[in-house]
């Protein structure tokens, strides 16, 4: 690798060359420049996006996974000069520079947002496996007060990515999305499959052993061979470099191996870097200041890692690598957040609406041994009152079958069918476990052996090859879906796990594992929500997978980030990443609250976990699903205490509470490409300070959360972005000006949150699980001091009728100036189940009314039968 590494640096200014352009065609789709080497194509999507290819042969043998829309090419006028040549669409505009190639972008004010840089577009023939390639880079201009968010889930804590170098790999607790968005309004995705750079750090510090450190631990993993012991002993790796200029530098640590245990890095005897999980990713990195000379290096890893450390001066530029490739290609999106995002579902694919059972409370554990187990846990919730609408089967229901076999053991599992059938009469559903791995010495594995279905020296479905996976699904649907009546899906490892698709070929032998490494999560997510909508037509699709990529949410897939520690710092990570991947235009997320692994017997009586816990579980209720899972853990909320049971309630009744809210703002995502977890950047981008705030988010249009993620804490202190109309504290109802940082009481009872003034929040009943009480009546309140809106949304819930216009639209508009809330009539056809006369509490919030969890004392009742009403505030 150091090797590799060191070729790249050396030759890119040998094949920075032959860019000026000799002369273009317009065509109907696009424009082609012959360049002085090769052809540049540039392709009008939207009239917002545009995408990019340059390569010697266009030409592409690589299947197109990632835009499958089919949409109307706009309308584009190209203009040529002395010096350039301009394509202009309604919304934005690309320039071409005769001399040297380049491109810059404006928008539909005319103002440049992103540059390539001037002789950064590189293109150098390779090989992979033997077969010829290319490897392509992209560097960018960015600007000193420029943002930068996004390229997926990663776990080095950092929001703001500019200048970051990240290796874009798909791994356990690790999900690589080549997309970006900047706060100077545009998104850029980079069209590539397999590993790329992003900032690629290529300075190299060689360092050496120096030794053992601590002694040996053995600790419980998990594996994809199930539970096992691991013996681990830290390694002491030395080494030293010299920078010529002082200034901010970009550090990634590569541990050499295809997981880490630890990451911890010293400059100078500084700590830089010191995070550690039973399981990591290879690679991590991170910002430092630097003074000019020489500085001293110390990594302590794993004793049999390998480690290398690169570095790079940060400069105001953003870069793309990718060593397999055929072309160079990436598309830009400009607009603000929400009009990148909508292009690219637009473009890529709608985010299908998720069952309603989803949104609510999904119990998980490693793992119910037992039928009798599971149902008695189950039973155990609605005798507690404890809401609960999705209880999850972990791995190892298959026992003496092997691994996945789609098999229940009948020793621990002897009726399923009656399983499944007696948490259905308590009105909950089931999700199970379904790995993209079967046991070679199983009897399903070793069909799928004798047809050559695994890629090669590993026992994961070669799911690149069409028949491999339509016999995974043939054998998935009749041995589980259909005997079973299981509700949803749990599709775990699907990275595949330990990077297993380098130097191996795929779909029958025919293509590189290098060229697809990072996109084994999405075949395998399309086979399973396609099976499902032809076999299972009547029932919507869930699906909880461990990867993604971009293209991902057409198949009505959310992801979880993986096997995480729990303390807080871990917390705080989770949040970054999932902003981060959030921000990508991936919607459904979430992860294991309480974390995975766990303190062990201590968790039960450890007040310090307990507090950790309720901060995860706070976190979760306003995440986009609500979630608790463990490692060798029995995670029901009762065994931790009566404190952890009572505080926990509260967070479940408030997440079934706000579900009006929270399905309008599912079928937001659906319907109008929507986003729910909100980095800051999507609604205050020229807010210095709101973009610098690593652990706020907007949940939906309306709340503002800033989850506790310290030990010990009675207040937090929260930045209100600025609003011209200000925040109000949703436990306490009283209003202040944004723009500001208050220090917000935040006792273990409370996450602090606040509600944007105009917001209009609907809130339900408290229920057991989600379908309990028909939302017949509806607590409307109304944030006062802007004017406001929300589209209340209901359908059947269940099923894809909404598809066919079957269901309800109610528009509530809060006009501040009149003082009066108008609710519109009904859009919509009617369903099953609809609710044709609502009766609408409506609570004008203050001081002393509607706020916290409780019902708020209502101003004015409202029977709504469908048409349009109008209500004065008196």
């Amino acid at each position: 690798m150091k090797q590799i590494t060191i070729l790249f640096t050396l030759l890119i200014p040998m094949f920075c060359i032959g860019q000026a352009v000799k002369s273009y065609k317009k065509q109907n789709d696009k424009v082609v420049i012959t360049l002085d080497k090769g052809e540049l194509y540039l392709s009008p999507l939207t009239e917002n996006t545009v995408r990019v290819q340059y390569g010697v042969d266009i030409k592409s043998q690589m299947p197109e996974l990632v835009f499958t829309s089919k949409v109307n090419v706009p309308d584009f006028k190209v203009s040529e000069s002395n010096s350039r040549i301009e394509i202009a669409m309604s919304r934005m505009t690309v320039v071409v520079d005769k001399k040297t190639g380049a491109l810059s972008y404006r928008n539909h004010e005319g103002k440049v947002f992103l540059s390539e840089k001037p002789e950064a577009r590189i293109f150098k023939a390779s090989s992979v496996q033997g077969e010829p390639c290319y490897m392509v880079e992209q560097g960018f201009t960015t600007l000193p007060d420029e943002y930068i968010f996004g390229t997926g889930q990663f776990q080095d804590g950092h929001l703001d990515i500019k200048g970051l170098p990240r290796r874009l790999t798909q791994v356990n607790t690790q999900i690589a999305i080549p997309f970006i968005m900047s706060s100077k309004g545009y998104g850029l995705l980079w069209h590539n499959y397999g590993l790329t750079d992003f900032n690629p750090a290529d300075s190299i510090v060689n360092l050496k052993p120096a030794g053992t450190s601590g002694e040996a631990v053995t600790v419980a993993v998990t594996t994809t061979n199930g539970t096992q012991k691991e013996t681990r002993q830290d390694g002491v790796f030395t080494g030293n470099f010299t920078v010529k200029d002082s200034g901010e530098y970009a550090i990634l640590l590569d541990v050499g191996q295809k997981m880490a245990r630890k990451w911890q890095l010293t400059i100078d005897g500084k700590e830089v870097i010191n995070f550690k999980n039973h399981w990591l990713p290879p690679t991590t990195s991170t910002l430092v200041k630097l003074t000019a000379g020489k500085h001293n290096i110390t990594v302590t890893a794993e004793k049999n890692d390998l480690p290398v450390v690169y570095y790079r001066k940060v400069t105001n530029e953003t870069v793309f690598r990718s060593p397999v490739a055929n072309k160079l290609d990436y598309v830009v999106f400009a607009g603000n957040s929400d009009a990148v995002i909508s292009s690219y579902r637009n473009l890529t694919g709608q985010a299908p609406l998720m069952p309603i059972w989803s949104l609510g409370y999904i119990h998980c554990r490693e793992r119910f041994m037992t039928q009798g187990d599971l149902l008695d846990n189950a039973r155990a919730f609605r005798d507690k009152k404890l809401p609960m609408d999705l209880i999850v089967q972990d791995w190892q229901y298959w026992g003496k079958f092997g691994w996945n076999s789609m098999k229940f053991d009948e020793d621990l599992f002897p009726d399923p069918a009656a399983m499944v059938k007696e948490l259905h009469q308590m009105n909950m559903r089931l999700m199970l476990s379904v790995w993209s791995k079967i046991d070679k010495e199983s009897v399903l594995g070793k069909e799928f052996d004798k047809k050559n279905f695994y890629i090669p020296n590993t026992q994961w479905v070669d799911f690149f090859n069409p028949d491999a996976a339509n016999y995974y699904w043939k054998n998935f649907s009749e041995k589980l879906l259909k005997p079973y009546e299981i509700d949803a899906w749990w599709q775990d490892a699907t990275e595949p796990e330990n990077d297993d698709l380098v130097n191996r070929r795929i779909n029958n032998g025919t293509t590189p594992g290098e060229q697809m490494r990072n996109v084994y999560p999405m075949y395998v997510t399309k086979t399973v929500y396609e099976g499902l909508r032809k076999d299972a037509p009547d029932k919507r699709v869930f699906i909880l997978t461990r990867s993604g990529f971009s293209g991902q949410q057409r198949y009505a897939a959310a992801v979880w980030t993986g096997d995480v520690g729990n303390d807080w710092e871990t917390l705080r990570r989770q949040l970054t990443a999932g902003l981060n991947y959030s921000i990508t235009g991936l919607p459904w997320w979430t992860f294991d609250a309480g974390g995975f692994f766990r303190p062990g017997k201590s968790q039960f009586t450890d007040i310090k976990f307990h507090e950790r816990f309720l901060r995860w579980f706070q976190l979760a209720t306003f995440s986009p699903l609500q979630r608790v899972h463990g490692y060798e853990t029995n995670t029901e909320f009762w065994r931790y205490g009566e404190k952890v049971e009572v505080e926990s309630l509260k967070y479940l009744n408030l997440r079934y509470r706000l579900l009006p809210y929270i399905y309008s703002q599912a079928a937001n995502i659906t319907f109008k490409n929507g986003t729910l977890m909100r980095p800051l950047i999507m609604d205050f981008a020229n807010d210095k300070k709101a973009l610098e705030q690593k652990y706020e988010y907007m949940f939906g249009a309306a709340f503002l959360v800033a989850p506790v993620v310290s030990e010990g804490v009675e207040n937090w202190d929260v930045y209100l972005p600025e609003n011209q109309s200000g925040w109000f504290n949703f436990w306490t109802g009283k209003q202040y000006k944004g723009g500001q940082t208050l220090q917000t009481a935040a006792s273990i009872s409370t996450i602090p949150l606040y509600v944007k003034s105009g917001s209009v929040i609907p809130m339900g009943e408290k229920m057991q699980y989600t379908t309990e009480k028909p939302a017949k009546n509806i607590e409307i309140r109304i944030y006062t001091g802007a004017n406001g809106k929300l589209e209340l949304y209901e359908d059947e819930g269940t099923n894809y009728n909404y598809e066919k216009g079957a269901f309800s639209i109610i528009d509530f508009e809060w006009n501040e100036q009149k003082q009066t809330l108008t609710i519109g009539k009904r859009k919509g056809k009617k369903f099953n189940g609809l609710i044709e006369n609502h009766v609408f509490n409506i609570v004008w919030v203050d001081e002393s009314n509607g706020v916290g969890l409780e019902n708020g004392k209502t101003n004015v009742s409202v029977k709504y039968n469908g048409s349009s009403i109008t209500i004065r505030r008196k």
